[in-house]
Parts: C-alpha cells; sequence; structure tokens
C-alpha cells in the first residue's frame, strides 16, 4: 500500500514538472536566467512552509558540509538556465527525450567521481541510452530547423549532462545531508545566482506572464515536496520507472498547447533511451537486492 502512494506521490510530482516547464516554455519574452530566479525564489515559501507544518524547520535546514551545497547548487542552477534556454528553442517533447539522458549520465560520472563500479549490463544500458540521444539530436546537428534549432539541441544535452553531475553531488551527500536542506539550499542558491544575469537583458514581466512566472515557481516547489515524500513510502528503483511519464504529459501538452507533432527520431531516440533507463534502475534494484542479501548472510555468520 505504501509503494502505491509513493508511485502516485512521484507521478504527481513529475506532471507539476512538465507543467512548470510549460510555463516557462509559454513566457518566452522571458529570459532564461529571469525564469530561473521566478522558479528557485517563488519556491522557497512552499518548502518553507512544508517544513514548519512538519514541525522540521530548523533540523530540515541544517548543513553539514557549505561546500557540498555549493557545488551542487552551482551545477544544479546552470542545469535550470540550460534547460530553460532549451524549452525556448526546441519542441517540449524533443527537450523532454534529450534530458532523459541525465540517468545514463549519471552512470557515467559516477564511474568517473565516485568510483563506482560500472560493469557489462550497466554499461551496455549507457551505451544504448547515448545511441537514442544521438538519434534524437541528429536532426538538429544537420541543421534542420536552423542554427537556433541546433543551439537547443546542445544546450539541453549540456542541461542533462550538468543535471546528471548534480545528482551524483546529491549521491555523495546522502551520508550526511538531509533531503529537504537540499531542496531548500538549492532553491535558495538558485535565487541568489539567476541574479547574476540581470545585466544581461531582464524585463518586466507582462500580466500573463506575472501568472506563469510565479505558477511555474510554486508548482516546482510543490512538485519538489511530492518527489521528496514519495521516497518515504518507496524505494528509488521502485520509482524511477515513473519518471518516463513525464514524455506522456510531454507529447499531450507539446500537441495540444505548442502545436508540436512528434518525429519519428524523436520517438524512436526516446524510447531507446527510456529503455536504457529501465535497465539501469532494474539492474540498481537488482543490486541492490543482492548486496542486502549479502549483509543479511554477514550478520548471521
Amino acid at each position: 500500500m505504501s509503494s502505491s502512494r509513493g508511485i502516485l506521490l512521484i507521478i504527481g510530482a513529475i506532471s507539476l514538472f512538465v507543467i512548470m516547464g510549460s510555463m516557462v516554455k509559454a513566457a518566452d519574452r522571458i529570459p532564461a536566467g529571469e525564469a530561473v530566479f521566478f522558479r528557485a525564489f517563488c519556491a522557497l515559501p512552499v518548502i518553507v512552509a512544508w517544513l514548519a507544518a512538519r514541525g522540521d524547520l530548523g533540523a530540515g535546514l541544517h548543513v553539514e558540509s557549505w561546500r557540498s551545497h555549493a557545488l551542487r547548487g552551482i551545477a544544479g542552477s546552470i542545469a535550470m538556465g540550460l534547460g530553460f534556454v532549451g524549452l525556448k528553442l526546441l519542441p517540449l517533447p524533443e527537450v523532454t527525450a534529450i534530458r532523459f539522458a541525465t540517468p545514463i549520465l549519471t552512470v557515467i560520472f559516477a564511474a568517473l567521481i565516485l568510483s563506482e563500479k560500472v560493469r557489462l549490463i550497466r554499461l551496455s544500458a549507457v551505451l544504448v541510452g547515448l545511441i537514442g540521444v544521438m538519434i534524437v539530436m541528429w536532426p538538429r546537428l544537420q541543421f534542420q530547423g536552423g542554427d537556433l534549432a541546433m543551439l537547443g539541441a546542445l544546450v539541453t544535452l549540456g542541461s542533462a549532462g550538468l543535471a546528471a553531475l548534480s545528482q551524483v553531488f546529491i549521491k555523495a551527500m546522502a551520508g550526511s545531508e538531509r533531503t529537504t536542506a537540499i531542496v531548500f539550499w538549492f532553491s535558495l542558491t538558485a535565487s541568489c545566482l539567476s541574479l547574476l544575469t540581470l545585466p544581461f537583458g531582464w524585463v518586466v514581466p507582462l500580466g500573463h506572464e506575472w501568472t506563469l512566472l510565479i505558477g511555474a515557481g510554486l508548482l516546482g516547489g510543490l512538485g519538489q515536496i511530492l518527489l521528496t515524500s514519495s521516497y518515504r513510502f518507496a524505494d528509488a528503483s521502485v520509482l524511477a520507472p515513473f519518471t518516463y511519464v513525464s514524455m506522456i504529459w510531454a507529447l499531450l501538452i507539446g500537441y495540444f498547447i505548442f502545436d508540436e507533432v512528434p518525429t519519428a527520431p524523436m520517438l524512436l531516440g526516446a524510447a531507446l533511451v527510456i529503455s536504457a533507463g529501465v535497465a539501469i534502475v532494474l539492474r540498481e534494484r537488482q543490486l541492490g537486492l543482492r548486496r542486502t542479501a549479502e549483509r543479511k548472510v554477514a550478520g548471521q555468520g
């Protein structure tokens, strides 16, 4: 029963994140740095209210390593900014498909930075996933859609790479930092860093743009809370495959709201990336079960 609750929570979180991205995309006149500010700053009251309601405000914001939070905050903030640039230059489903490279690249960075072992099954899944990403991006690299579309594909891939790096930093922090603190201090860091883009052409939002930007921040904060809460009811390996529901939402919103028709290469590439991601998740789950069994045997011995 608890796993079902966790699955419902993560589906809700992912759905909110896609709607949030759609709102940022709809506010296409707003520079990406300014959009990052609204997304991060407007999420802070939601997060603080949630922690206060739980009676966890003090302990929930405690920090063991400011350096770790700074590294995660910088990588995550730039990833968000590049992702918002991509949203303004490419169709929503295409951005979503390229961003699916994040868990694939996380495996690579974890091996390089955390010295995690990557054996044949996960390595094969990584290669398949990278092929899928290249299939999605290839038409843009051939200048189909123009220079801006190619730039959009490259910055979106950069966003996925930095998001993967951010995930590795979070992995490294998992033993010492609370998830609530990671969420709060990231939002605060992103709010502050986004202000560095002020000299590069921020604009005063119009009436409907205020609604889109503030709404994106509130939904982002609520989505983060649902995402964090989901892991209280189910293991990450159980929940991870459900993050791919974002592609369904992206296809529907892209088609009905932005008149974006998915292409065959995008669908094929996305299918390969999703398959690779699921394979990695299942392998992680298998390894986790094996490590648990080994610890039990060692304990009995």
